[in-house]
């Protein structure tokens, strides 16, 4: 059994029907990054999987369970499934530290003692332990992201959910972000990633997913869908990524 299913799943807004029955599995340690244009529908996948969407058919389940549609418990899937937004979304009246640590002790009931011990230790794991004081309005946009990434794992969530984390930084500061999230890839974490970065998915990444118009148009591992693609659509993107020099 997959630690994270999905089947057929349909997001309507209105009229627009944004996915058009996705279906996808991803197994515990497994990393699945989603490409395709804007407006394909990576970034309402990633959302609908933690809930912060509702779906209009079809089935999400974790760890076997069905967790879309009435009586889920919300708060405890996002405390299992995290999600990484593109737009940091840290509290700008609220320390780094106090960033991390507000979620295990408001909604984990984690001893604040003990959130703080763990959120020292994540933020020396990605490299701003000495920012604990500091504001966000006092760091990067790199160095915001990271705190958010941070944030996201004080939950100790079963799988990470990656939205565009590098969109809204400047060049100079992706490299840093990216090598943080492969440094989780090689620990072992589970994650889905909807990113533009070709070279950054190929090298990370265990399944690719190409997604168009809704729908899951090819899915396979890195060199096939890169290198072989079989799909008409999926040839044209990647022959554009290609000359955009951005694989």
């Amino acid at each position: 059994m997959a630690l994270l299913e999905i089947d057929a799943v349909r997001k309507c807004y209105s009229d627009d029907e944004v996915l058009k029955g996705v279906s996808l599995s991803v197994d515990s340690h497994e990393v699945v990054c989603l490409i395709g244009a804007s407006g394909s529908g990576k970034s309402t996948l990633l959302r609908c999987i933690n809930g912060l969407e509702t779906i209009e058919d079809g089935e999400i389940r974790f760890e076997g369970d069905v967790v879309s549609g009435p009586g889920v418990n919300f708060v405890e899937l996002r405390r299992q499934i995290g999600l990484v937004f593109q737009s940091f979304n840290l509290f700008p009246h609220m320390s780094v530290l106090r960033n991390v640590t507000i979620a295990p002790v408001k909604i984990g009931g984690v001893s604040r003692a003990a959130a703080e011990e763990r959120a020292r230790v994540l933020l020396r794991r990605v490299g701003l332990e000495e920012k604990a004081d500091a504001y966000p309005d006092q760091l990067s946009g790199g160095q915001q992201q990271r705190v958010a990434i941070a944030r996201a794992m004080a939950m100790e969530p079963k799988v990470l959910l990656l939205d565009e984390i590098t969109s809204a930084l400047d060049p100079e500061l992706v490299n840093e972000v990216l090598l943080l999230v492969r440094d989780l890839a090689e620990q072992g974490m589970t994650m889905v990633i909807a990113t533009h970065e070709m070279s950054f998915a190929r090298d990370v990444a265990n399944t690719i997913c190409f997604l168009h118009d809704g729908q899951i148009l090819e899915m396979g591992p890195p060199a096939q869908i890169f290198e072989a693609p079989r799909e008409k659509r999926t040839q044209t993107f990647l022959r554009g990524v290609l000359e955009a020099g951005t694989i």
